[in-house]
């Protein structure tokens, strides 16, 4: 929790980051800092530092997404799974690559609590995003409903 404000400092220049970008994700009043402080105090808040300081942030949450229990497509599983949502990346770090860490090391932790399976959507123009999905191996599974809009889903299924 003592980190919310430097968090919510790099959510609000990824908020910009996507507004400039052209994207209307995030632009709704979503997430706010009351998001954050819910993350933080479910343990659903992680970062990844460099250095000492926080490079990204993200919620990870094993197991419950309601919005994913109704896709128009189909999931790759139907097992136990986690979920990536609210990924930021401080503009200092912004373009080094450090998303592509995080999806690595996510990866790398959702293993070793013998889950086999993420699940992630994104908004249809955060071409930043989609593009990491498409390099990390993630699969288009169809479009689910969450925040206020339709998002393209992905899974991956990890082995």
């Amino acid at each position: 929790m003592s980190d919310k404000d430097i968090i919510w400092e790099i959510i609000m220049q990824s908020i910009e980051r996507r507004r400039i970008d052209g994207s209307a994700q995030w632009q709704n009043g979503y997430p706010n800092e009351q998001t954050i402080e819910n993350d933080i105090s479910r343990n659903f808040g992680f970062v990844l530092t460099v250095n000492g300081e926080i490079a990204v942030y993200v919620a990870l949450i094993f197991n419950d997404e309601p919005a994913y229990s109704t896709i128009d497509g189909a999931w790759l599983t139907t097992g136990e799974f986690a979920v990536i949502h609210r990924v930021a990346v401080s503009e200092k770090f912004a373009g080094k690559g450090m998303v592509k860490k995080l999806f690595d090391v996510i990866e790398d932790f959702v293993k070793s609590q013998n889950v086999q399976s993420i699940k992630v959507d994104t908004n249809y123009d955060n071409l930043a995003m989609l593009k990491i999905l498409d390099h990390k191996g993630y699969t288009y599974c169809g479009e689910v409903f969450l925040a206020g809009g339709i998002r393209k889903a992905f899974e991956k299924v990890l082995i």
